[in-house]
């Protein structure tokens, strides 16, 4: 049965089932030891491709121990757009399964090493807080921890464009807010890949460009807006509020196919209750837990940017003198949409506005910023900062396959 996407993930499975189960040679005529071709390349890899040039050296008599146990490699794949913590006891109940199919077979099997990508981080630590003492590590690649801006971006604007790639990646995720938010807007599971109540700092912006006054002079740029901030520090009330035109979800458009309206609520109860259930599974069943023995590597690279922040940049249409305020900012009116996620804005009746998303901002693997992929920082084993590849080719990368291998040897260290 197919679970992965083959582009992304097919070329790590082989390497993990080939690569994990062969390890030493042994020359038939002179009968001597040799190491594998591809663990000698893991120990020549220089740390410093992983962000550690410190790291410990990789040892034959590592290896040694790691080629005793046997390494059978299994996809289990998830439905992105249910909670997690639905994929979870999915993944729970397959560990089960695999573990009680070897010990059927007559072999010693106790526990299994995870291996994650993205939004698979987060379903993996959920299952891992109910059975710890079934995994023995877990390798956690470009996972956001905190959760992204690029989702609030990818619903209320549409999914960037900034190149080539990105364009293929609109076609796929949808270029506007009215291909996503119908998707979107009700799915648990989307929303579990917003910003969490963990991750740092006010996030989204507002900012107004404002032209030079009669006297000329350069163009001045003003902030009305950081939001989580203090006086509203919850994160899933701004995702529950859906009337300023800032807003994660326009109601109006998350239900074209009217699925929704003849339920009890409506669309509107719809969209608060998958918000609430994704609030629950970061709280309650996420919090900040990370299995003992994990470690996670993310992508800090300026030229793979992520959203770290969004920044809504305005000018004014009309109206130009008409004072702005925070207060009046906030509550403007929404009053159409342009391509590219531009807003339209009324501040008052004589006064509108033209709003634009800015272009990523933060070093990232262009979805997960710095910012949330270390997110595990101090409650892992180690943490690797790392650069070459974008989000969805992480497990693409040769040195990243190169340290996931070496990461499993060394979970296998400590196993008896």
């Amino acid at each position: 049965m197919g679970e992965l996407h083959a582009d992304s993930y097919g070329g790590l499975l082989c390497a993990l089932e080939t690569s994990l189960n062969r390890t030493f040679q042994h020359d038939e005529a002179t009968g001597e030891r040799h190491i594998q071709r591809h663990w000698q390349e893991v120990m020549a890899c220089d740390p410093k491709k992983w962000g550690m040039p410190g790291m410990m050296p990789l040892t034959e008599a590592a290896l040694e121990k790691h080629a005793r146990h046997h390494y059978p490699v299994y996809g289990v794949g998830y439905n992105w757009l249910e909670c997690c913590e639905q994929a979870s006891i999915r993944l729970e109940r397959r560990i089960l399964d695999i573990i009680e199919y070897w010990k059927g077979m007559r072999r010693q099997c106790e526990r299994v090493i995870l291996v994650t990508h993205s939004m698979g981080g987060l379903v993996a630590r959920a299952c891992a807080k109910r059975i710890p003492d079934r995994i023995a590590g877990v390798i956690h690649g470009a996972m956001p921890a905190l959760g992204a801006p690029a989702a609030y971006r990818r619903m209320s604007c549409g999914t960037e464009a900034q190149d080539f790639a990105g364009r293929f990646v609109a076609k796929i995720l949808g270029a506007t807010t009215y291909d996503t938010t119908p998707v979107l807007a009700t799915s648990p599971g989307a929303l579990e890949l917003l910003p969490t109540h963990l991750y740092p700092g006010s996030w989204l912006h507002v900012r107004v460009v404002h032209a030079p006054g009669p006297a000329g002079g350069p163009e001045t740029a003003i902030d009305y807006l950081h939001l989580p901030n203090e006086a509203a520090p919850n994160p899933y009330d701004l995702y529950r509020d859906l009337r300023p035109w800032y807003r994660l979800v326009d109601p109006e458009l998350a239900d074209p196919a009217g699925k929704y309206e003849r339920k009890r609520g409506g669309v509107h109860k719809a969209i608060t209750n998958a918000i609430n259930t994704a609030e629950r599974f970061h709280r309650e069943c996420l919090g900040d837990y990370y299995h003992p023995n994990t470690y996670a590597f993310y992508g800090s690279d300026a030229s793979q940017p992520a959203f770290g922040k969004v920044r809504w940049l305005g000018r004014k249409e009309t109206g130009l003198g008409t004072a702005l305020t925070p207060a009046n900012i906030k509550n403007a009116r929404l009053r159409g949409r342009e391509p590219g996620g531009v807003r339209l804005v009324d501040v008052d009746p004589v006064c509108s506005l033209s709003f634009k998303p800015e272009p990523p901002d933060a070093r990232g693997d262009r979805t997960v910023p710095f910012q949330s992929g270390a997110g595990p920082a101090g409650k892992v084993q180690h943490l690797f900062e790392t650069r070459g590849y974008d989000h969805q080719g992480a497990f693409n990368h040769e040195d990243m396959l190169m340290l996931t291998l070496r990461l499993v040897v060394r979970i296998v260290q400590g196993m008896p």
